[in-house]
């Protein structure tokens, strides 16, 4: 039994092996053949579209076929008249002689114009007369405005006179002061005669004579002025000079 076993099991043991081998085989090739075959899926690209564009794949819709245009009427021929032969020069002078000659309109009857009168000639002289009476007014009036103011000046010069005499009364004349020599003052007055003002416009190079003139100005107020109010604007403002040999 020992020697049968020996010789029977070494031929168990290469069947063995050799199904072990065939089956290992069996497995790698499903294995790898089924792994080789297996492809990994691929990303899907979608546009999206806001608007479809100008040439799009989609079909449209096909309008309607229009029904043929009916073919337009034929145009009527137009008849041209005949040209008419022109008349001549004995037709024409036979018509003219035919016509009616034309009546004449009766002629109006002269009427004279009549002259219508100058007006400068048909008025009177009176308008030369009236003319000179307004020169002569006018001349008049000049006249007396000229005595008038002759007469208001007079007694503006005969007022002015009257204040600088009144002045030079009351002057106290300081002693050693030379007969040459004048002093300037700006006077100003208010209504009745009071100096507002006594302004020594140009001095006359002596201050005790000038100091003398205003101390006599202020001393005369009210100075005199004329009665009538209407002149006290030409002596609101006076410019007075005065001079030791005066």
């Amino acid at each position: 039994m020992s020697i049968l076993q020996d010789r029977t099991e070494p031929g168990k043991m290469r069947a063995a092996l050799f199904a072990l081998v065939v089956h290992a085989a069996f497995f790698a090739f499903l294995y790898f053949g089924v792994s080789w075959r297996e492809e990994q899926p691929q990303g899907i690209k979608v546009d999206i579209w806001s608007s479809l564009p100008e040439h799009s794949s989609v079909a449209k819709e096909s309008p309607p076929p229009k029904a043929p245009e009916p073919p337009p009427p034929p145009k009527p021929k137009e008849i041209t008249p005949e040209a008419k032969p022109a008349p001549s020069k004995a037709e024409i002078e036979l018509k003219d002689k035919k016509k009616p000659a034309p009546e004449k309109a009766p002629e109006k009857p002269v009427v004279p114009e009549k002259k219508v009168p100058d007006k400068k000639s048909a008025e009177p002289k009176r308008d030369d007369a009236a003319a000179k009476a307004a020169e002569a007014a006018q001349a008049e009036q000049a006249r007396q405005q000229a005595a008038q103011a002759a007469a208001m000046g007079k007694v503006i010069d005969e007022h002015k006179a009257k204040i600088i005499a009144k002045i030079r009364r009351n002057i106290v004349m300081p002693p050693d002061v030379p007969d040459n020599i004048k002093a300037e003052y700006d006077v100003t007055l208010l209504p009745g005669g009071t100096v507002l003002n006594a302004r020594l416009a140009r001095s006359s190079g002596n201050a005790a004579y000038d100091t003398a003139v205003e101390r006599a100005i202020l001393k005369s107020q009210p100075l005199p002025l004329p009665p009538d109010p209407a002149l006290f604007s030409r002596f609101r403002e006076l410019h007075l000079i005065f001079s030791p040999k005066d």
